[in-house]
């Protein structure tokens, strides 16, 4: 029973650790006087990450992981761990595929290309239409499901056509007389004079 009872606290003095105060690691009791004094010494914890770094590589840990970073596409400064997640869905410089056409534009300009790109018609085959190409999805569906109802009701009945009449002649315009044409003229002609001669009479008698 002695032997096992040695042999027990013998495992449980080998097992035994405690934590380091500076870096919370466990270290065995045997070593943790020493480890804290070189590791207070020698270490110093990262405010940006946690990380246990040699204090004479602090600075190079931070310019490599933590310093500030300008986007290559639009200049914004950004911290490091953010950047690749601001190229690919927040950058307003990122190149985006127009829903439409599938041209790529800076996703700045994305929403004003749509809105015109949108307005733009396809012909559709079923219904013979121009449909525009925001409406094209919904169109498709609808319009797929009524020719379908089409197809099984032409087969039970038939349309007549409708008549396409021919368009209304247009009437040439009436020309005017050369006679008449002169007369009226002459007419303009006599009463611009007597207006003119009653203006020069008027303007003798109040003098």
């Amino acid at each position: 029973m002695s032997a096992m009872a040695d042999a027990g606290s013998h495992i449980a003095a080998v097992v035994a650790t405690s934590t380091c105060a500076h870096c919370q690691r466990e270290i065995p009791s045997s070593n943790i006087d020493l480890h804290s004094v070189h590791c207070a010494r020698n270490l110093q914890k990262c405010e940006h990450c946690g990380e246990m770094v040699p204090r004479k590589l602090m600075e190079e840990h931070y310019n490599e992981n933590h310093a500030p970073v300008n986007c290559s596409l639009c200049k914004e400064t950004l911290r490091p761990e953010i950047l690749d997640l601001h190229k690919s869905e927040q950058c307003t410089q990122r190149m985006v595929a127009c829903a439409y056409c599938e041209y790529e534009l800076p996703a700045i300009d994305i929403h004003e290309h749509q809105d015109v790109c949108g307005n733009r018609t396809e012909f559709c085959q079923t219904c013979k239409k121009y449909i525009r190409l925001r409406e094209w999805i919904g169109h498709e569906m609808q319009c797929h499901v009524s020719s379908n109802g089409s197809e099984e009701s032409s087969s039970a009945r038939t349309f007549p056509e409708r008549e396409v009449r021919p368009p209304l002649p247009v009437r040439p315009a009436r020309a005017v007389p050369a006679a008449q044409h002169r007369r009226l003229l002459f007419t303009v002609a006599v009463t611009g004079i007597a207006v003119m001669v009653g203006s020069i009479l008027f303007q003798k008698e109040s003098f």
